[in-house]
């Protein structure tokens, strides 16, 4: 997994090196530390708009291409760089690669930057083989091009993609299976387009559904009786648990790039909206919850926090439901504003805006679910806001890039109650004081730093009834610590962490055996951890004791490929992590 995992982002530190040349002379910013491989790793992934049609835009100052080498050169952008640089090119977490910086530059110094490398972090993709020299002489003169533009996705569109496949009527009207629907794990099966409905009691598979392209979340109605999972080509799947077999009964694909959803919980409102924002185009829409439905869309283009300069591109990265209010928190990329959307209303819609810090990406409640954390990544700060308000509490300054997930809720033996993240581009672990009123002094603080395995984490979990602090590491670049978790003891934090051979326990084949995501039963003395290796290959989920520490399960089955994220239903649909 070497070098054609990075592969997959080869531009991305093409312009942090462009934006040191004197040619572009341009307001002075804080300069982007160098790119880390877990970064690189964590970008890496083919966009789905690798496949739509868009049109070459002749620009008579770049180098001339063929439809061909355009068509061709798209690809692989959008196969490599989209995620970090933009589908416009504008620049996102990554600098901007707009002809107005590089047509300077020119194609012979683009390709040296592209073959070798540079200091910022751009590895040699020439020289390691990755690239020939004709795809590096071809991504030198496409990023001279002017940037095709997707089409873009609306109402039309959407309805058009819109299927009910069993209607409400025809559904059943109480549960018709003998399954613990509460303690059923939606699997994600990357690769394949799929998710897996596993038996927590039983650790059987239950169903394999058909989904959109690499699943990015599963969420769980208020109810606890319909799971919504979405995927990265914007496709949203609505199973139903109460079916004798559950399977789904509707889809729509609601843009072109997308990775999150989310239904609406207060009370009154349950099982009555849901809500999904896309990378492509920037926006997000108001469905039915029952049916998908989409009945509202709201785009997010508009001026970014800091220098309030306009940006094209604001992607939509998470959203979260409150559970006292009719209301939806919305998180915008690139812009860095948190959307507090009022769905009370959605005729009269209102929207709180919040300023916060750019690149928000991923976050979670605290314990009380009035606070929400969230992670600005690249600005290497978590801001904190107040549902009840609907106003920023804090941005708390923490290390590089962090990556909570949904982040862990715990009581610290000294600092009361904590919610903590991990980073991709370190080995630590803030711990936020999240309790204002017991706690002031601590509140909105980083009260303690762990050190963890390193860089390259991606989830990090507990629970209300555990001890254990648990803490993947898939993105670090060594195996040993990517085929391993680190888990603490909540109770004396000063002990180094236990180091458990999650893929050597796992007994599979040759592979990556990356470990991703724990995720506990809903009794809270599992926890459950997806061994990830390629599409060719053999996976498997491991079950520890939480208790003991000790191997508990292996579930493996030749449907279970490519394995990622994974969500209890109780403890998804109550937020408890």
């Amino acid at each position: 997994m070497r070098s054609r995992g990075l592969a997959r982002f080869a531009l991305a530190g093409i312009a942090a090196a462009l934006a040191a040349a004197p040619a572009f002379a341009q307001p002075t910013k804080p300069e982007r530390a160098p790119v880390t491989q877990p970064e690189i790793r964590y970008q890496a992934g083919g966009s789905p708009l690798a496949q739509e049609e868009m049109h070459q835009d002749i620009n008579p100052k770049a180098p001339p291409m063929s439809k061909a080498e355009f068509d061709k050169a798209r690809q692989i952008y959008f196969e490599r760089c989209a995620g970090c640089h933009g589908v416009l090119r504008k620049g996102a977490t990554g600098k901007p690669l707009t002809p107005d910086i590089t047509l300077a530059k020119g194609t012979e110094t683009l390709k040296v930057f592209i073959k070798y490398g540079s200091p910022a972090g751009m590895p040699n993709w020439g020289t390691s083989g990755d690239m020939t020299d004709a795809e590096v002489d071809l991504m030198a003169r496409y990023i001279q091009q002017t940037p095709p533009t997707p089409p873009e996705w609306g109402m039309a569109q959407m309805k058009a993609t819109w299927k009910v496949t069993v209607p409400p009527e025809k559904r059943p009207k109480k549960k018709m299976n003998n399954y613990n629907l509460d303690n059923i794990f939606s699997t994600t099966l990357r690769d394949t387009g799929q998710v897996a409905l596993i038996d927590g009691d039983t650790k059987k598979i239950i169903s394999i559904i058909p989904t959109g392209y690499a699943v990015h979340i599963s969420r769980i109605s208020a109810s606890g009786r319909y799971v919504y999972v979405i995927g990265r080509d914007g496709k949203i799947n609505l199973i139903d648990m109460w079916m004798e077999r559950p399977d789904s009964v509707a889809e729509i694909r609601i843009g072109l790039e997308a990775r999150s959803v989310d239904t609406s919980k207060a009370k009154g409102f349950e099982d009555k909206y849901a809500i999904a924002g896309s990378y492509w185009p920037p926006q997000y829409v108001i469905m039915k919850g029952d049916t998908l439905e989409p009945l509202k869309i709201q785009a997010t283009r508009g001026m970014t926090v800091d220098d309030q300069e306009y940006h094209p591109e604001p992607r939509v990265a998470s959203i979260v439901a409150s559970h006292f209010k009719p209301e939806f928190v919305v998180n915008v990329k690139e812009t860095g504003k948190i959307l507090m959307v009022d769905y009370g209303d959605i005729d009269n819609l209102k929207v709180t805006e919040i300023g916060a810090a750019k690149f928000l990406h991923d976050g979670g409640w605290d314990a009380s679910k009035r606070y929400f954390l969230v992670a600005a990544n690249q600005s290497n700060k978590i801001a904190v806001v107040d549902a009840k308000t609907g106003k920023l509490v804090k941005l708390v300054d923490v290390d590089k890039i962090p990556h909570p997930g949904r982040g862990a809720n715990f009581v610290h033996p000294k600092f009361g109650p904590v919610w903590a993240t991990g980073h991709l581009g370190s080995e630590k672990i803030a711990l936020i004081g999240t309790d204002p009123v017991k706690y002031p002094q601590h509140a909105w603080k980083v009260v303690q730093m762990l050190d963890g395995q390193g860089g390259g984490n991606l989830f990090i979990k507990t629970h209300p009834k555990s001890k254990n602090l648990w803490v993947d590491t898939p993105l670090n670049p060594d195996p040993k610590i990517a085929q391993s978790v680190a888990v603490f003891d909540i109770n004396d934090l000063s002990k180094p962490p236990q180091i458990l051979p999650i893929g050597e326990w796992a007994g599979v084949a040759e592979g990556a055996k990356r470990i991703v995501q724990p995720e506990y039963n809903k009794a809270g003395d599992e926890v459950w951890f997806s061994v990830w290796s390629a599409k060719n290959q053999e996976s498997a989920i491991v079950v520890v004791d939480d208790k003991t520490r000790k191997l508990k399960a292996v579930i493996k089955d030749p449907k279970l490929v490519t394995p990622t994220g994974h969500f209890n239903v109780y403890n998804t649909q109550r937020d408890i992590y």
